[in-house]
């Protein structure tokens, strides 16, 4: 089979465990914690205070540069406004509200059965105002990624691979709403014009491709391209190069040859701010993995507590080895259940103890190069590992470390069970402190 891209793995992807069942709605946790801190760039400050009334889409918090609203996931009031543990480990500025379980819902946003006169900034503010950022995990902010693509982009890629291992929730989001995907699509062609229109999936995804066929079937703008199963190849440069053969240079984004890549999430998303007039409070999330009662999809509101949320799965099983936010190639491991899901949040993956296997030790590299033949970035991980071990800045800055995506493919390859992600993580840390 021809290559689309250099490198990549093929890890046992696990997804059978939620995508056979049914996507489930859950009761409404009692609290919602509300991060100010849900997207890349600066967090938001808080527009309430202690003891305020609010509802469900309110916007909650705002600020300036880089940066989108968040809402309000319930009605309730504001009973704290404090620092709570994130899913990316740290303590970040949490707006808590108590469910008073009536759903008042904020109606200040507008819904547009005809969008086609709206300006195209317009339509961006309308993006902003919704608080939609990419759903697939990256967070950027999605108004900012359309305006900066404008008269730029000649091929826009719609996301639907979601290759990591276990995680489901675009899947079955195309099996269910096609049609919303599909619309939000055509709302950012409206504002990008671009020549060629892909929503591209991996062939593992067979129930959804055939949804997404049948709703394609009079639609002659929107090109259904169903890609080889391959980690990583939801990445957004190895996706453009899939799609269009064109690959990215480092340091640059897609952009640059021409593309723009959006989530298929975030598409649907941008339908329901667009037409529908919501803000982003709610998300479906995959609970999976070997530690869990009942694998399987829920909608969630956002501000939902990791540990209320896997208690909907059922629960976990005695012999939990590890809880992640995400998936298990590039997810963060949770040191307690109290972090939150957030805009991003696609997975929560619970492994058992089974999944960690024999305790193994770093052992010495044996320079075979299996990582350098998986790098999808055509890196060199063993020597960004010893450069990075050694915190020697020049070398890493000429190796290219910041290229690295950290998809965890040189890990998964490497014999010696070396930890490079974790390495390369810290070597790119401190090229960003010397910046």
């Amino acid at each position: 089979m021809k290559r689309l891209f250099f490198g990549g793995v093929h890890p046992a992807d696990k997804k059978e465990l939620s995508a056979s069942v049914e996507v489930k709605m859950t009761k409404e946790p009692k609290q919602v914690t509300i991060p100010m801190t849900q997207h890349i760039g600066a967090p938001c400050e808080p527009l309430v205070a202690v003891g305020d009334t609010v509802k469900k889409g309110q916007k909650i918090g705002d600020g300036k540069g880089l940066c989108v609203p968040v809402h309000a996931s319930v009605s309730g009031t504001v009973v704290a406004i404090e620092k709570r543990r994130h899913i990316n480990g740290t303590d970040e500025l949490c707006v808590i509200i108590e469910n008073d379980y009536k759903d008042t819902e904020d109606t200040s946003m507008i819904a547009y059965d005809d969008y086609s006169n709206l300006s195209d900034d317009q339509i961006i503010e309308i993006i902003r105002e919704a608080g939609i950022v990419g759903m697939g995990g990256a967070t950027f902010a999605t108004n900012v990624k359309a305006a900066t693509s404008m008269e730029r982009v000649k091929t826009l890629i719609a996301n639907a691979c979601e290759c990591e291992p276990y995680i489901t929730s675009d899947d079955m989001l195309l099996r269910m709403y096609p049609e919303r995907v599909l619309e939000g699509m055509r709302i950012i062609c409206q504002v990008l014009d671009p020549e060629r229109v892909v929503l591209a999936i991996e062939d593992n995804k067979k129930e959804a491709i055939a949804a997404l066929k049948k709703a394609l079937v009079n639609e002659k703008k929107i090109e259904l391209v169903v890609l080889p199963t391959r980690y990583p190849q939801g990445a957004e440069k190895q996706l453009v190069q899939a799609v269009t053969g064109s690959e990215i240079p480092g340091g640059e984004l897609p952009k640059s040859v021409g593309a723009a890549v959006f989530n298929v999430a975030t598409f649907a998303y941008t339908y329901g701010a667009v037409c529908l007039g919501r803000p982003v409070t709610r998300r479906m999330v995959t609970i999976s993995g070997e530690a869990v009662n009942n694998p399987g999809n829920y909608w969630f509101r956002i501000g939902t507590s990791f540990e209320y949320a896997v208690e909907q799965a059922g629960g976990l099983k005695d012999n939990v080895w590890k809880v992640i936010a995400g998936g298990p190639m590039m997810g963060l491991a949770q040191q307690d259940l109290s972090a939150c899901t957030i805009k991003g949040t696609s997975s929560i993956l619970c492994l058992s103890e089974e999944q960690n296997g024999e305790a193994q030790e770093e052992n010495p590299c044996i320079r075979c190069g299996a990582c350098v033949k998986a790098c999808p970035m055509k890196l060199q991980p063993l020597y960004l590992h010893a450069y990075g071990k050694k915190g020697n800045v020049d070398e890493l800055k000429r190796l290219n470390v910041m290229d690295c995506i950290e998809c965890g493919c040189c890990s998964y390859t490497c014999p010696a069970k070396l930890h490079l992600v974790e390495t390369i993580r810290e070597g790119k840390k401190r090229v960003k402190e010397e910046m």
